[in-house]
């Protein structure tokens, strides 16, 4: 068993990259299942700050990670890239149209 004290900082990186990452996939069956509402299809358009939120944070940790370079940097930006997608989702899920 893995513990967190014995994980280097890149291997850290690398999981909080891997969360962002797997979250960001999450939203777009997040959205697909959102009700209607009028049918007009605008809940997409939340695909857009999430999009820009991956590949402003985690495009660039991905590409860290795997050249092997400053990994707490990449391990900032992954936090940080967490913190914009909470604060964007939550912001999102008042925004949708509720069942």
């Amino acid at each position: 068993m893995v513990s967190l004290r014995n994980l280097s900082f890149r291997q850290m990186a690398a999981v909080i990259a891997a969360v962002g990452t797997l979250f960001w996939l999450y939203t777009f069956y997040a959205i697909d299942h959102v009700p209607l509402g009028d049918g007009s299809g605008f809940q997409w358009l939340a695909v857009f700050p999430l999009g820009g939120i991956f590949a402003i944070f985690f495009l660039p940790a991905w590409l860290l990670v795997a050249i092997g370079r400053w990994p707490r940097l990449t391990i900032a930006l992954g936090i940080a890239g967490l913190i914009a997608f909470a604060v964007v989702w939550m912001q999102l899920l008042a925004e949708f149209p509720k069942k």
